[in-house]
């Protein structure tokens, strides 16, 4: 291994060929090692064709990004060697099927192995798919697994057909150990970690929380959670709903509510913005509400398979009229558990409507994770307890108490404007009145996040970094990377925005790190503290910040 303290390795392919699967056991693999791992999914919106890579890293310490520049490279394909020529070290190691590449397509300066992949997978059923085999077949030469140790890999992982999947294997093993075998040396760590990814994790969270039902329809980065609860739902006591599109899902999920049970409902950008009605809906009727929104490239149907952020002020404003509304977005898997929880367990608190707000790299990425299965919030509502009920009568806080059938008591939910008891109304006063109690809820709410950790503080350099959600991972990262010394901060919770923890800062000129074109949290921290940025780094082409590319631009801007 090199200087840098983390090992990369990337496999790449066309879609089919079982590239994720490839880059999924190579890093259970470090992970069995008992190493920390970052991993991040590279593809295109296709089933077969295309390019497809992932992009994995291990350290001995907790690592937040994956890096691209690779140790080991595993090109499956052609298309995969041209498009990851620059992603090599000096010092790396380029496993590529060649029968499909060329010499004159080759790095120079890499040690290149050449190996018939494509001829040698003919020999057994389904050898386009059993490509991806080489990746972490070559990876383990490379690091100095034995073939004992390999064929208990492929025996764990690559259970169907094992006989034809060890004997590719086998093929794949031999050419690389010749000329590489055991270039690499990488330490056991000192403990084993579970991996997941932040989809899983929000599931997860919001299952602590005490969720009961879970509504989607699927739309890329946001689908995982779905197939995760669908899958699990039985042990985790959880009810997972496909109905026949987002207006559907995001009304069963106001229904649900109105009879009792916890809701949450998961989409993406194009699929929230069909929410808005029955999210407005729930904002009259005062109904909790928690919408996940995984953002991608848009708007429409943008790029879907990516990453960016530029759906924050969308976030920050669903639905028309004055909405008490809470929006969050966590910074790290392990932070993606606590606050799935906490969204939940607020908007019931409060009866208000929430946004969970996250990207596909947090969403898909796949990493080690420490989680604390004790630290998540629990839902505990404002009840009736007896009396004549009244569904929306005036409190201090704006929060008036539920009641759920079968209470023989009249429960009035309702769209219209109303009166304490849910009737319908016109009259001046009580409309007033009405929008007076809903709005105590968001100064309520206030104080309810100050108590709670609304903002993270990372670091105590003299240059101030603002940033959220994902992003805040390759920040940490590209600082560790280079050795840089900053105060990195990063607000969880951005509606109702947390100003008394960050007037500190309202006359700094800190850097501001992004993923939109046109700098929306920048515009926000104007807006909220009056600050303004001395350097804006965005990034907007659906690929995630590269720690050391990030490094080289806040060295340059910190100065």
């Amino acid at each position: 291994m090199s200087e840098r303290d983390t090992f990369s390795f990337i496999v790449g392919g066309r879609a089919g060929a079982g590239v994720k699967k490839a880059g999924s056991v190579a890093s259970n693999l470090f992970a069995s090692m008992k190493r920390y791992v970052f991993q991040m999914d590279d593809y295109q919106s296709l089933i077969r064709g295309g390019h497809n890579f992932v992009a994995t890293s291990t350290s001995l310490r907790p690592i937040l990004s994956h890096y691209m520049r690779a140790d080991l490279l595993v090109a499956l394909d052609a298309r995969s060697v041209r498009a990851h020529r620059e992603d090599v070290r000096e010092d790396a190691v380029l496993v590529y099927n060649s029968d499909e590449v060329e010499e004159g397509d080759l790095p120079d300066g890499v040690d290149a192995i050449g190996v018939a992949m494509k001829e040698a997978a003919k020999e057994y059923p389904n050898p386009e798919l059993r490509l991806g085999l080489a990746g972490p077949t070559a990876l383990a030469a490379c690091i100095g697994l034995s073939r004992d140790d390999l064929a208990e890999l492929i025996e764990r992982e690559y259970k169907r057909d094992l006989e034809a999947n060890q004997a590719f294997a086998d093929a794949v093993y031999d050419a690389v150990s010749e000329k590489a075998g055991g270039r690499f040396e990488l330490e056991e760590g000192d403990e084993e970690r579970p991996m997941l990814t932040g989809n899983e994790a929000i599931a997860l969270g919001a299952c602590a929380a005490g969720l009961d039902v879970y509504f989607a329809y699927p739309m890329t980065p946001a689908s995982t959670i779905l197939h995760f609860l669908a899958k699990h739902g039985k042990k985790l006591g959880v009810t997972a709903m496909q109905p026949e599109s987002e207006i559907a899902v995001a009304n069963m999920a106001v229904g649900a509510a109105a009879v009792g049970a916890r809701a949450m409902v998961g989409t993406s950008g194009g699929g929230f913005a069909l929410m808005e009605e029955a999210f407005s809906l729930a904002g009259m009727a005062e109904v909790p509400f928690l919408g996940v929104l995984s953002s991608r490239p848009g708007p429409s149907t943008g790029v879907p398979t990516y990453t960016e952020q530029a759906d924050l002020h969308f976030a920050l404003h669903p639905g028309q009229g004055d909405i008490p509304r809470v929006v969050a977005s966590p910074g790290t898997v392990e932070e993606a558990y606590i606050l799935a929880a906490e969204m939940l367990a607020l908007v019931w608190e409060f009866q208000a409507q929430g946004v969970l707000l996250t990207e596909k790299h947090l969403s898909e990425s796949r990493v080690t994770a420490a989680i604390d299965l004790d630290s998540a919030a629990e839902v505990s509502p404002v009840m009736h307890e007896d009396g004549e009920y009244k569904r929306y009568v005036s409190a201090e806080n704006g929060v008036s108490p539920l009641l759920f059938p079968p209470s023989e008591e009249l429960i009035n939910w309702t769209s219209y404007e109303h009166d304490e008891s849910g009737f319908t109304t016109e009259e001046a006063g009580e409309i007033a009145a009405m929008h007076d109690k809903r709005n105590r809820k968001t100064e309520a709410m206030k104080e309810r996040l100050k108590g709670m950790r609304a903002v993270n503080r990372h670091g105590d350099g003299g240059q101030v970094i603002f940033t959220y959600g994902s992003t805040t991972m390759s920040v940490l990262e590209a600082l560790k990377a280079r050795g840089l010394e900053a105060t990195v901060v990063q607000p969880v919770y951005l509606k109702p925005f947390p100003v008394w923890e960050l007037d500190e800062y309202s006359g700094a000129n800190p850097i501001v790190v992004e993923q939109s074109s046109t700098g929306q949290f920048a515009t926000l921290l104007r807006y909220e503290l009056g600050v303004e940025p001395s350097k804006v780094i965005t990034k907007y082409d659906g690929r995630p910040f590269e720690p050391d590319d990030l490094a080289a631009e806040l060295e340059k801007a910190i100065g």
